[in-house]
């Protein structure tokens, strides 16, 4: 009997964690577009990937969904209501769904439901509506846990098209992004949402609400980084306090109207990009005291040059690869040490197996995937010589014929690939088979 009890233990540990393969947070595990997954297909078929099934009904939404635990979750709107869904990685069936927000109101008309990814951790889900409230659920039956509004609780205003940002789960916080001057982030008790310290980052305001923060260690020091508004800019928190350690606010890092991407960090260097009046940057982030740092720019593009909209920038190796331009996804690929660009933006749809409009790109393998606009997916390998396109599919037509864009970022989880495309999702193998 003495043995037994550990070893139960144990199994129900390992059943309430997230796998090495899942996809428990937007971008994966560590938040930079990168699969550690391999044994994928190196090509694809002329028609793609087999469809293993399709989700329906799952309420409109631009969300990247999640996959932990054996299920993937995500929100929609249903029925009025902002909501969060799970169904199970096998065959795609809903096992719950719970209403929890009302919609965002006076929003742009290019508005399609809630953005955020929920984010799993230690049997829990942590999500933000559009309207800005931040909750938590039991992630095996969907119940809710608690609650807090951007707003209300912490003094945060709607953005032009929402808040779209997804949790960051670090060190027994939860770190969200409700963009007031006194809040620029906030750290919250997982388990019930009483505020832990929030960042007076000034003002933060013109296009807040639509990146993530992501963890840092710079010069020991680790730290909480996230591209706020065009009066904010690029900053850096203490993980412990919340206090600003640097702010970076020149143009590459204020586009306005809306800062979107997640940077790019290693060591001590940050790539940093956005769209609209944006550009993009490499920094150093070096000590200068006692919580205290400098900004040196390394090397800057203005919007024309360079710049990232909303798909997101991976870092392969010595690269960065991405989609250039502002509702435009052409393929570049820069030197991270340098800022230097090695090749592209390549501007010929024709070069990119008829890809068009914006790109959301991810890492798994040896292989890049690209998934645009148009509904068109492209295999890449990355390369710093030149572009290298393996193989392409197209996805099947959007059910919401009214807001067509493919946007949510495509997902790699235990040799699947999940695409969510409006109200349905879509469940691809991409494990190559073993003989």
């Amino acid at each position: 009997m003495s043995t037994r009890y550990p070893l139960l233990a144990a199994v129900l540990l390992f059943a309430s964690t997230a796998l090495a393969e899942d996809w428990p947070t937007f971008r994966g595990p560590n938040r930079d577009g990168v699969s550690t997954e391999v044994g994928l297909l190196k090509s694809w078929p002329k028609d793609g990937p087999k469809l293993v099934w399709t989700a329906k009904n799952l309420g409109i939404g631009w969300g990247t969904p999640s996959v932990a635990d054996g299920k993937i979750f995500g929100i929609g709107t249903r029925g009025g209501k902002d909501g969060i869904w799970a169904v199970t990685e096998k065959d795609g069936k809903e096992l719950w769904f719970t209403p929890f927000a009302d919609p965002a109101e006076k929003v742009q008309k290019q508005t399609n439901g809630p953005g955020s990814t929920p984010t799993y951790h230690k049997g829990k889900l942590y999500v933000v509506s559009h309207n800005g409230t931040v909750a938590a659920f039991d992630a095996a039956k969907g119940k809710e846990l608690w609650s807090k509004s951007y707003i209300s609780d912490f003094g945060g205003k709607l953005p032009a098209w929402g808040f779209n940002d997804s949790v960051l789960i670090d060190d027994d916080k939860v770190i969200c992004a409700p963009g007031s001057p006194k809040a620029a982030l906030a750290a919250l008790k997982p388990d019930t949402g009483a505020t832990i310290w929030t960042t007076d980052a000034g003002d933060v305001s013109g296009g807040q609400g639509y990146s993530s923060p992501v963890k840092a260690t710079i010069g020991g020091v680790p730290m909480y980084v996230i591209l706020t508004g065009a009066k904010g800019g690029l900053i850096g928190v203490n993980a412990a306090t919340g206090k600003v350690l640097w702010q970076y606010k020149n143009t590459p890092a204020a586009g306005g109207v809306a800062q979107i991407p997640i940077p790019v960090i290693k060591g001590d260097l940050i790539w940093v990009s956005c769209s609209y009046g944006g550009g993009a940057a490499l920094l150093q982030i070096v000590p200068a005291g006692k919580d205290k740092f400098e900004v040196k720019e390394i090397k800057t593009y203005i919007k024309k040059d360079l710049n990232n909209h909303h798909g997101g920038m991976v870092l392969v190796g010595d690269h960065i690869y991405f989609g250039h331009d502002q509702n435009q996804g052409y393929p570049v690929c820069v030197e991270f040490k340098t800022g230097e660009i090695k090749w592209g933006p390549i501007q010929k749809n024709s070069d990119f197996a008829g890809g068009m409009g914006s790109a959301a790109v991810l890492s798994a393998d040896g292989r890049l995937y690209f998934r645009y606009q148009n509904g068109v997916m492209v295999l890449t390998e990355p390369s710093p010589e030149s572009l290298k396109v393996v193989s392409s599919f197209k996805l099947p037509p959007p059910n919401e014929k009214s807001y067509s864009q493919s946007w949510p970022h495509p997902v790699i989880a235990n040799g699947k690939l999940y695409i969510r495309d409006q109200n349905v999702m879509y469940s691809y193998s991409v494990k190559a088979d073993k003989n």
